[in-house]
């Protein structure tokens, strides 16, 4: 069956190079019969995963489509070839030729399957170079913004972001993140304006930089809701206990449901977040230690909250 078939391709490639010959009658190549051929002999090659000739087939196919100015299908044909390499694993090199085919898609006016195609190309190379899937998905959200088709972007800057906080990525991670925000607020979905203010604020503390984090929140109480909210209110609980060097009130935040059943890189940032220095364990009042002279000391907390009311 694979000998038939690769008989098959080889037979429809002579055929296109005979379309592509001139002689004395014939002044120009045909070119469209030429692609047709060079198209059939690529799923022969395929159907026989001979992918290496298919890849060959359908990168002279698109050649055939250029100089016939077909952008579209010269650009399906190198994303079919992008298609064979990636069978091969060679990831990189198939992320390549669909990235050239979504600037044909691009110049021929079709942008919606231009974004699919970099999105495509994100989702392959996602686990092997994350840099890379970061940069397309980027790309596939300015195209999608530029079609004013904000929704599909929103969700492209996402994968983004979690790409980036995944990578520990955290400055870029907090300037995606806030984009992400910013198109939420304008399409006037609130409650998700809520979680990703949270997920800004655990990156900020990952920063180390605390007042970007509150800054994060001061600006959120102009989101309609969100003040009074129950995230608002767990932000509230989350800085002042990072403020306060406070481990175990930073942690029962994070560990609380809001926190936990976020997007999973997120809630990784959570559980993982100590505060500056250590943090102090907060203690129950217990019974006075004795100390090496015999007396008794109160511990530290207690101490602090005999002057909390000042003197009087």
């Amino acid at each position: 069956m694979a000998a038939q078939k690769i008989n098959e391709g080889l037979e429809h490639l002579a055929k296109a190079e005979k379309y592509l010959k001139t002689g004395f009658l014939k002044w120009k190549p045909d070119y469209d019969s030429a692609a047709s051929e060079y198209g059939k002999a690529a799923v022969a090659f395929k159907n026989a995963k001979q992918f290496e000739q298919a890849k060959d087939a359908c990168l002279r196919e698109a050649v055939a489509h250029e100089n016939n100015r077909a952008l579209f299908h010269a650009a399906k044909a190198y994303e079919q070839a992008g298609m064979m390499l990636k069978e091969m694993q060679k990831l990189p090199e198939a992320v390549q030729l669909i990235e050239k085919a979504s600037m044909m898609y691009l110049e021929n006016g079709t942008p919606d399957t231009a974004a699919m195609a970099l999105e495509r190309a994100g989702k392959l190379i996602e686990n092997v170079d994350p840099e890379k899937a970061v940069q397309l998905y980027q790309q596939t959200a300015n195209v999608f913004e530029n079609e004013e088709r904000l929704r599909q972007a929103v969700e492209l800057l996402g994968k983004a972001s979690r790409l980036l906080v995944r990578g520990r990525r955290f400055d870029e991670a907090a300037l995606s993140i806030q984009k992400e925000k910013n198109i939420y607020k304008e399409i006037e979905n609130y409650p998700t304006c809520y979680k990703k203010t949270i997920a800004q604020v655990l990156v900020h503390l990952h920063r180390n930089d605390y007042v970007a984090a509150e800054r994060c929140v001061r600006e959120s109480y102009s989101i309609p809701g969100f003040n009074g909210s129950e995230d608002c209110a767990a932000l509230e609980q989350l800085l002042e206990g990072y403020d306060q060097q406070d481990q175990d009130q930073v942690s029962e935040v994070c560990n609380s449901p809001l926190f936990k059943y976020m997007d999973n890189d997120y809630a990784k940032l959570g559980l993982s977040l100590v505060v500056p220095g250590g943090g102090i364990k907060k203690k129950p009042a217990a019974t006075p230690q004795a100390t090496p002279e015999g007396t008794t000391a109160a511990p530290a907390e207690e101490e602090e909250d005999e002057y909390a009311g000042g003197l009087c």
